[in-house]
C-alpha cells in the first residue's frame, strides 16, 4: 500500500467515529490549508527577493557567496511553483465540495417537497377529482344559462309583426301631414303682370 494512500485510509480517530468529516469540517480545513500556503508563499516571496539582493550586492566581488544566494533563489522559487500549484488543486477541490454540498442540499430539500406534494395527494382520489370537475363545469352551465336569461331583452309583447306596426305608423304620420296641410292658407296671385326685362 502507496504512503498516499495510507495518508487518505487512515484519518483522524475523530472522523472514523463519525463515517468521515462533514463538508464544513472539511471546507474550513481546505481554506485553513489554503491560509497557510499563502503564508509560505509571501514568505518564499520575501526569501526570494532577499537572496536576489545579496546576489547583486555580492556580484563580482564574492563571485561563490552570489552563487550560493541564486541557489537558494532558485530552491526558493521551485517551492514557490509547487506551492502555485497545490493551492490551485486545493482551490479546485474546495470549489468542488463546496458544489457537491449546495448539490446535496438541494436534492435534499427537493426531496422533502416531494415527500410534502406525496402527503397533500395522497387523500386526493382522481376518480373523484374527475367527478367534482365535472360538477363544477355543470353548474357553471347552469349559472351562464341562468345569467343569460336575466340578462336577454324582455320580450313582452313581441308577438307582433314589425313591418305591420311600421306601415301603421307611416299611415299616421301622413294623416297628421295631410290634416296639417288643409290649415295652410296659400298667397293669392297677384293680378298684375309681371314687369318684363328691366
Amino acid at each position: 500500500m502507496s504512503k498516499i494512500s495510507k495518508f487518505f485510509k487512515g484519518g483522524s480517530a475523530a472522523s472514523k467515529g463519525r463515517g468521515g468529516p462533514s463538508p464544513q469540517e472539511a471546507l474550513a480545513r481546505l481554506r485553513e490549508t489554503e491560509e497557510m500556503l499563502s503564508k509560505k508563499q509571501e514568505y518564499l516571496e520575501t526569501r526570494i527577493e532577499r537572496e536576489l539582493a545579496v546576489a547583486r550586492q555580492h556580484g563580482t566581488k564574492n563571485k561563490r557567496a552570489a552563487l550560493q544566494a541564486l541557489k537558494r533563489k532558485k530552491r526558493y522559487e521551485k517551492q514557490l511553483n509547487q506551492i502555485d500549484g497545490t493551492l490551485s488543486t486545493i482551490e479546485f477541490q474546495r470549489e468542488a465540495l463546496e458544489n457537491s454540498h449546495t448539490n446535496t442540499e438541494v436534492l435534499k430539500n427537493m426531496g422533502y417537497a416531494a415527500q410534502a406534494m406525496k402527503k397533500v395527494h395522497e387523500n386526493m382520489d382522481l376518480n373523484k377529482i374527475d367527478d367534482l370537475m365535472q360538477d363544477i363545469t355543470e353548474q357553471q352551465d347552469v349559472a351562464q344559462e341562468i345569467s343569460d336569461a336575466i340578462s336577454s331583452r324582455a320580450t313582452f309583447g313581441d308577438e307582433f309583426d314589425e313591418d305591420e306596426l311600421m306601415a301603421e305608423l307611416e299611415e299616421l304620420e301622413q294623416e297628421e301631414l295631410n290634416k296639417g296641410m288643409r290649415d295652410v292658407r296659400l298667397p293669392s296671385v297677384p293680378s298684375t303682370s309681371l314687369p318684363s326685362r328691366p
